[in-house]
């Protein structure tokens, strides 16, 4: 493979030349569009992004092209340090599909300073993409943010009883996942992840209690 460096049009030419039919079809079996992407399996965009290294100019880069996989590519790229909530901002509106919203918050917002501002921030956006992201932020943050203390993720269960009235797939999906993650945090989570996910699976309103008995199905036996 020639030498990327900060060479966008390399970068697009790598993807593209590993792009298939056949991973287009898959992408829309899972409602992800595909209009704009080449086709490339993950495994190929990780493999590229490990030999580019962190490079947050060249993140910036990828992502302005639009490019589905350029877009996954930039967020295994860029530099967690580096990121701005401007940038976060401007990246999260951007979220038109479940897969770029979810990679993001899983592998770089994650590990932003801000990303406990963001989730607080974007909980009670309208936009689908930018509310799932503030859920699929806490969900990332329960699992790779270690040092952070339990008031952050009760806190967060509190977004999440707020928010599970919505009905709409990919946000309530995300709102369950979190709750989910965060009951299997650590055993002093889990009490509150329980109780929060008992009221909403005793609601009358029904995506509320799509929420609560997903997450209680779960959470049922204790964590060690």
């Amino acid at each position: 493979m020639p030498r990327v460096g900060d060479d966008v049009t390399v970068a697009l030419d790598w993807l593209k030349r590993r792009g298939t039919k056949a991973g287009r079809e898959g992408m829309a079996r899972y409602a992800i569009p595909s209009d704009k992407a080449f086709g490339v399996a993950m495994r190929d965009i990780q493999a590229l992004a490990k030999r580019l290294g962190r490079n947050h100019d060249l993140a910036a880069s990828l992502w302005s092209t639009g490019w589905y996989e350029a877009r996954m590519l930039a967020a295994y790229v860029d530099d967690p340090a580096s990121v701005t909530p401007a940038q976060m901002d401007r990246w999260c509106h951007d979220f038109d599909n479940w897969a770029i919203c979810d990679t993001v918050c899983f592998v770089l917002f994650d590990k932003s300073p801000h990303a406990w501002t963001m989730v607080k921030r974007w909980a009670g956006r309208r936009d689908e993409f930018v509310k799932r992201a503030a859920f699929a932020l806490l969900w990332g943050l329960s699992v790779h943010d270690k040092a952070a203390d339990d008031r952050a993720f009760v806190e967060g269960l509190a977004l999440i009883e707020r928010a599970a009235a919505d009905d709409r797939h990919f946000v309530k999906k995300a709102v369950n996942m979190a709750l989910r993650a965060i009951g299997k945090r650590r055993p002093t989570l889990h009490s509150a992840a329980v109780e929060v996910a008992t009221r909403l699976a005793a609601s009358s309103q029904a995506s509320e209690r799509w929420v609560g008995k997903g997450a209680l199905r779960e959470l049922a036996a204790k964590p060690k």
